[in-house]
């Protein structure tokens, strides 16, 4: 199974918080195969809306509904502590738990949950902040 990952990059680029030295580059990928999905994201920890882009993603896809749980998961991975250590190793993947989950779906429920425009640091404000 393909599936076209373009959108998902579109979006996650515009995330404030993204590292993306390389650009587009940056964003790892791929597909099982089974043909469920993975995309890997570095953000940079430094950046004040770090943690806000790791709890809303992971709200999202992880646990938007506990009835109805999307079919993905969004979680660190590392190289091994003592190998590397550092917040600056630490990635984050986002990875469907079914194949018919398409990328672009992916988008879609992360459009509809996430500030708008997404790429406004204005946007991702707390109410108490």
């Amino acid at each position: 199974m393909t599936h076209n990952f373009d959108a998902l990059f579109e979006f996650l680029e515009r995330l404030p918080a993204i590292n993306l030295p390389g650009g587009r580059k940056s964003i790892g990928h791929g597909v099982f195969d089974n043909g469920n999905w993975w995309v890997k994201i570095s953000l940079d920890t430094g950046h004040h809306l770090a943690w806000r882009h790791v709890q809303e993603l992971g709200y999202v896809l992880n646990y938007l509904s506990l009835n109805e749980r999307l079919p993905s998961v969004f979680m660190p991975v590392s190289p091994p502590p003592y190998m590397n250590g550092g917040v600056e190793f630490l990635s984050w993947v986002i990875e469907s738990t079914d194949p018919s989950f398409t990328p672009d779906q992916c988008v879609e429920w992360l459009k509809g949950r996430l500030p708008q425009p997404v790429d406004d640091p204005s946007q991702w404000r707390m109410d108490e902040e």
